[in-house]
């Protein structure tokens, strides 16, 4: 008897988030199908049910992370994408570069996980990993205040937000990497105004 499409939805998502996690912790080149399949409870014969190669699940686990594990961690932090305002905008900022998303290598944003991997990769895994870098844009420029240029501001503060985490991930000086962080953490929040109130479209982030 054949799986029921239901089955199959839920199977696919199981080994894209386990290939999430596995390529976070190891990187692309380092991870098999064979390794995927078996951290998801299944057999490699069944893969090609899903992905027509690897490359195809790698740009998978790297968009899943916007709405799967990214939107838990936004969630905890109280982060509105849509009507939040500049204090959604520091929560974003505070939770993005604290120590505890730096500390969760299976959970962190695969901007920060996978950087030199995705500049090597295909085409279709560039674009799931510049779509994160344009919804994180998108959210802070619906939500800062209209003073001054927004969408240069808020691309700055993405730049903040992620290299300071790729810096900070990679330095073996624990003290330096702490600095780096919380120096950049400092720099971002202190851009964001909180005086006015956001508009703006939904979004998925």
């Amino acid at each position: 008897m054949p799986y029921s499409a239901e089955h199959k939805s839920r199977t696919r998502k199981r080994i894209v988030e386990c290939a999430r996690i596995l390529f976070n912790r190891h990187g692309f080149s380092e991870v098999s199908i064979d390794t995927v399949m078996a951290e998801a409870g299944l057999t490699r014969g069944g893969f090609y049910n899903h992905f027509r190669n690897k490359n195809e699940l790698y740009a998978e686990a790297v968009a899943s992370f916007l709405n799967g594990r990214g939107k838990e961690w936004r969630d905890e932090a109280g982060v509105d994408p849509v009507n939040g305002g500049p204090q959604s905008v520091k929560d974003m900022i505070e939770s993005y570069l604290s120590a505890r998303h730096l500390g969760d290598l299976e959970g962190q944003c695969p901007m920060i996980a996978l950087p030199s991997d995705v500049a090597r990769a295909t085409p279709d895994v560039r674009a799931a990993y510049e779509s994160l870098l344009r919804a994180m844009i998108w959210l802070f420029e619906n939500n800062l205040t209209d003073q001054g240029d927004k969408r240069s501001k808020a691309v700055g503060l993405a730049a903040l937000c992620v290299g300071g985490m790729v810096l900070s991930r990679t330095l073996d000086d624990a003290e330096l990497a702490e600095e780096v962080r919380e120096v950049s953490k400092s720099i971002a929040l202190g851009q964001v105004e909180t005086s006015n109130e956001p508009g703006g479209e939904p979004s998925l982030f």
